[in-house]
């Protein structure tokens, strides 16, 4: 039975917002303890917004290569239930956060070529889920969040499994064509359902979760139909 599909909504700092990607229809949260990033939240508000969502939705702790006092202060504080590693780490260094932490991790991975993909293998052993993110352009200030997408395309006979979440540049305009695409079962979304850097737009959140799930609803009803009619078609003949 396929996994069901999932929606984050990621740079969450108000919590106005945070309860709209609730009633959105959001799967899990994402907390961005990054003092460049302009969703960047402080310790107390991280706090405070993950306390809000407990229960109501996995809470992600997003951080770009943190030292252990830092994600020992952030999974104290935030108590999330994922930890997202949006920097270079190594996959030593993500199993060794794995281990320290005892969460499960995600490992976002920039995507720009094919050769990107083969790099980002490393990862699978280590990562409970890779997020493909477009690969920041050099120079770029954040390692993600900038509003970018890559080559779909890319992701059509790579051989991934199913549990790799999709990233960059998705909108509520695009998401359809990007679910239709790659045949991803997780997605990830944060400047696209945005007014403004670091500001979530509860209109724009509500109609990308509802793109994402028609696409994916319109998706598994073709794999149903591909998948079962000559079943059904066998159990009829028999009867």
């Amino acid at each position: 039975m396929p996994a069901p599909f999932l929606v984050k909504i990621c740079g969450l700092n108000t919590h106005e917002t945070v309860d709209a990607a609730i009633a959105a229809g959001a799967d899990q949260i994402g907390l961005v303890h990054f003092p460049k990033s302009p969703r960047h939240v402080d310790l107390k508000l991280g706090a405070a917004l993950s306390r809000q969502a407990r229960g109501r939705v996995a809470r992600v702790a997003l951080l770009v290569d943190p030292d252990d006092a830092l994600v020992d202060v952030v999974v104290e504080e935030l108590k999330p239930d994922w930890l997202q590693l949006h920097g270079s780490e190594s996959p030593k260094r993500v199993a060794a956060l794995r281990a320290r932490t005892g969460l499960h991790v995600m490992k976002a991975v920039g995507i720009a070529t094919g050769d990107d993909l083969v790099r980002a293998t490393r990862y699978a052993k280590v990562a409970g889920r890779l997020v493909f993110d477009a690969k920041p352009t050099p120079g770029a200030a954040l390692p993600g969040g900038n509003g970018h997408a890559f080559d779909w395309s890319l992701l059509k006979g790579a051989g991934l499994n199913s549990t790799f979440m999709l990233s960059g540049g998705l909108t509520p305009e695009t998401v359809a064509s990007a679910v239709e695409t790659t045949a991803a079962q997780a997605i990830d979304v944060s400047s696209g359902v945005e007014s403004s850097p670091g500001r979530k737009d509860p209109e724009r959140m509500a109609a990308f979760v509802a793109a994402a799930r028609a696409a994916a609803a319109r998706a598994a009803a073709r794999v149903f139909e591909g998948a079962t009619t000559p079943e059904i078609a066998a159990a009829a003949r028999k009867a």
